[in-house]
């Protein structure tokens, strides 16, 4: 990043956004993170930036609420701070939440839209990442999923995930804005929320340790295979694409596919159990076209940026369990 910046992230109290910070506060170079949030417990967001590092300045971080993301005062707001980079990572990250609640889904597109207007109106086309989704591609027919595959979103938050998308590319044609998505595969690490798979699967291997639970934890099913990655790899890849002078979407991603059963098998082996007499397996928790495989192709980026994950699906889950323990 070239020096006297201000960046602008939303959702930066997410698990992306913090990474996003931790890297580029890291640099030194920052003037001013300007991070939108609807979390008001930002005590623990400061926790866990210090986690990471604790040399971190957070004194230049101010907080935003993201309430403002919908309000007329974006304009001056965006004109105020005039940023040299966005990092659009907010909204919704469970497609379980779209489909209980499609209309909020809908922020995803209007907190996009606001953003390009406020950015417009003051005349500003600032390095901009779009946070697109492995979402899109819905239960495509095919083995590896690249920036050429043809999308089929199968839930209210792919569908605007993918709208989002398109319009990053009108956007770029259009006013040669520098403006990219990132097609971002599924992505952990220990600061996410309690009610994602991997951290459900840790939790409970914990209190079973601990003997504080009888109940078996019950999952949809032990064959489904993702594509997982360490969420701070990913962000890297985001600071990548802003860093490029070839403004490109890439899709982001490790290439390599686990089962549900094989992260079964790493977390509950790091605590002595046998997982076969704690899981069982009820289909009506799946999500009904959940495609049995994703699995990412990133070629693309590894040729043009020479970037890949360099984070095993071993050492993720060895980072959330040292984190829960703590």
């Amino acid at each position: 990043m070239d020096n006297n910046k201000n960046i602008v992230i939303t959702g930066i109290t997410g698990q992306d956004g913090l990474f996003l910070c931790s890297q580029l506060l890291n640099e030194n170079n920052v003037d001013t993170i300007y991070g939108f949030t609807r979390n008001v417990n930002q005590s623990t967001f400061m926790k866990r930036l210090n986690y990471l590092d604790k040399k971190i300045d957070t004194k230049k971080i101010k907080f935003i609420d993201s309430k403002n993301l919908f309000h007329k005062n974006l304009n001056s707001l965006i004109g105020e701070i005039k940023p040299a980079y966005i990092f659009n990572m907010s909204g919704p990250s469970s497609v379980y939440e779209s489909l209980e609640n499609p209309e909020n889904t809908r922020n995803i597109e209007y907190i996009f839209q606001n953003l390009i207007s406020a950015c417009l109106k003051n005349n500003l086309k600032p390095n901009f990442f779009q946070a697109s989704s492995s979402e899109m591609f819905g239960n495509v027919k095919q083995d590896l999923l690249n920036e050429n595959t043809d999308f089929f979103p199968n839930s209210p938050y792919a569908v605007s995930k993918l709208n989002v998308h398109n319009s990053v590319k009108k956007l770029r044609i259009k006013y040669e804005w520098p403006i990219v998505s990132g097609i971002m595969f599924n992505h952990e690490s220990e600061f996410r929320e309690d009610k994602y798979l991997f951290m459900k699967i840790v939790n409970f291997a914990i209190k079973t340790k601990k003997n504080e639970t009888k109940e078996p934890l019950m999952l949809g099913s032990l064959e489904y295979r993702r594509d997982w990655s360490y969420a701070q790899d990913i962000t890297q890849a985001a600071i990548m694409m802003l860093r490029s002078e070839n403004k490109n979407d890439y899709v982001l991603g490790s290439g390599e596919s686990y089962s549900i059963q094989e992260i079964v098998e790493i977390v509950f082996n790091s605590f002595d159990l046998n997982w076969n007499k704690y899981i069982h397996i009820d289909p009506s928790l799946l999500r009904e076209g959940d495609p049995q495989e994703i699995i990412s192709d990133p070629s693309k980026i590894k040729n043009e940026l020479g970037w890949s994950t360099t984070t095993s699906i071993e050492n993720v889950i060895e980072k959330i369990i040292n984190f829960k323990k703590n």
